[in-house]
């Protein structure tokens, strides 16, 4: 999970063996000791694979899918075979099928950076999953997983990867961090991982996908590339689930208008969802008013934008009137703002009256603060109700369940990969949009799906619009990319009933995509 700013998520750590030694009993007429050699040096040992596999079932769609599950730690090594870091994955391989070996592989990581895939796997992914409530309240805890019937299981197979410095994950012992954590350090480590998981589990031949959410976004796109041009690995899927690939369409602040475009619509869903728009538009759907929002956003509302104060008064109050309109926001706050709301300054006022802030990862969840002043909330009230059941849950699963035995922190979402290195862009947005068309257009298979949640303001949906409308796709390449829009947040897989679509999209998607049928010329 993330929060997007060169933002989000850590220990050292070594991995123990245990040697068992067996020796000839000493006579007992014999009291000498060898003399050890002085000029012998101990052998330096590589780190070895430390994983667990146990097996399991569960039942999706209706069928009884038998898997085995693998947790523990891959090295990672340069060309001398010296260990650099240990990475941690868990994997579900499903079992009892013919041609395992060309099954499809699913690769998953969430963002950060500095966040683990637990979110993914707990919450979307995995053959367990926790239950949230549909109503946007917090559970109660202690909390428990069960059995998740929408995995995705039965189609692909699941590698999570915890990027280093994240869940389990660290640099080997004398391995600076700062290798790790950067956008092209994050890809080489994660694309070394794919490759080195790929090659030893013999997966070659297998249909490849990855899958990232938030900052995994941006990950997923420069993996699309990297893999093609360092290994020659294509992949067959991106699936991009409230992502993020270009930081411009979120960064607030400076002469930057963009992100106040692009944020519109998600403030119109969240006034609709909270009933604080007129009562005309309360009483359309969320996706009609949502809509509305987007083409006032790409017309009147960036041409005032773009204008600056040339914009005439006429004109200033006409784009005011709607914005109010649209947002559930008073005329009054918004003349102040000149027009320009970010998201901590909505978070704070839509719901000010009723001494209630809205949520960062999920505005349909609420919070409270101190008090009603201020121009923003004091703590993320999704990110309050959301963190707690997975990190508990994960901590006793994957000990009770998966049986892997960690003395170590494992890391949810750290702000140790901080500071974060993105030298490739220094002067400019992260963006990598070009390097998602360049591996688009050299792979004409490659497909992308984009799932965005109607009521996530950390990444909002019509950013990504903004993005992949600006990929420069050659006209036969479009079709290649398919959204899916859902009723829920950043982690809209927490309600119920877009995870059952988000499930139902994935399945067609993964159908064409792993298709024989050749691309359009």
């Amino acid at each position: 999970m993330i929060r997007i700013q060169p933002i989000f998520v850590a220990a050292p750590w070594r991995v123990c063996f245990l040697f068992v030694t067996l020796g000839l009993s000493v006579p007992a007429w014999s009291q000498e000791k060898p003399t050890a050699d002085a000029s012998a040096k101990p052998k330096q040992e590589e780190p070895k694979d430390s994983i667990v596999t146990t097996k399991h079932s569960v039942v999706i769609a209706g069928n009884q899918i038998s898997y085995d599950a693998m947790a523990g730690k891959l090295p990672l090594k340069d060309d001398a075979l010296k260990s650099k870091a240990e990475v941690f994955f868990i994997s579900y391989t499903r079992t009892g099928v013919e041609a395992a070996e060309k099954r499809p592989v699913t690769f998953c990581f969430n963002g950060g950076p500095g966040s683990s895939s637990v979110w993914l796997h707990l919450g979307m992914l995995g053959p367990k999953r926790i239950r949230f409530p549909d109503d946007a309240t917090p559970l109660r805890p202690p909390y428990s997983l069960e059995d998740n019937d929408l995995s995705l299981l039965d189609v692909t197979d699941l590698v999570f990867i915890d990027p280093v410095s994240t869940g389990y994950s660290r640099p080997s012992e004398g391995e600076g961090k700062e290798q790790f954590h950067g956008y092209e350090e994050d890809l080489r480590s994660v694309g070394q991982f794919i490759h080195d998981w790929t090659t030893k589990y013999q997966r070659w031949l297998s249909p490849k996908f990855v899958l990232g959410e938030s900052y995994g976004g941006v990950r997923a796109a420069g993996l699309a590339g990297y893999l093609q041009d360092r290994y020659y690995m294509e992949l067959n899927g991106a699936l991009i689930v409230s992502g993020v690939i270009n930081f411009q369409t979120l960064r607030f602040g400076g002469s930057n208008d963009l992100p106040y475009i692009t944020f519109l619509p998600t403030y119109a869903a969240t006034a609709w969802y909270h009933k604080a728009l007129p009562s005309d538009l309360q009483s359309q759907s969320v996706e009609s008013v949502v809509k509305q929002a987007e083409e006032f956003a790409n017309g009147r509302y960036a041409a005032s934008l773009l204008k600056g104060t040339s914009l005439t008064p006429e004109e200033f109050s006409i784009t005011a009137d709607q914005l109010a309109r649209l947002t559930g926001l008073s005329r009054e706050f918004v003349i102040k703002a000149k027009l320009r709301i970010d998201m901590d300054r909505f978070a704070k006022e839509l719901l000010r009256s009723k001494s209630r802030t809205v949520g960062r990862f999920d505005s349909r969840y609420v919070g409270i603060d101190r008090d009603d002043a201020g121009d923003g909330y004091e703590y993320d009230a999704s990110g309050a109700a959301i963190f707690g059941p997975f990190t508990a849950t994960f901590n006793d699963y994957v000990r009770r369940n998966l049986e892997y035995k960690e003395d170590r922190v494992y890391e949810i979402l750290t702000g140790n990969v901080q500071p974060w290195s993105y030298r490739r862009f220094e002067g400019r947005y992260v963006d990598a949009t070009d390097t998602l068309r360049k591996a688009m257009t050299a792979n004409p298979y490659l497909k992308v799906f984009l799932a965005c949640g109607y009521y996530d303001l950390a990444t909002p949906h019509f950013a990504m619009m903004n993005t992949t409308n600006h990929l420069m796709l050659e006209p036969s390449l479009k079709n290649n990319l398919t959204y899916g829009f859902y009723e829920g947040g950043h982690m809209m897989y927490i309600f119920q009933p877009s995870l059952t679509k988000l499930r139902s999209d994935l399945v067609q998607f993964y159908t064409s995509a792993s298709a024989t049928s050749k691309p359009t010329p």
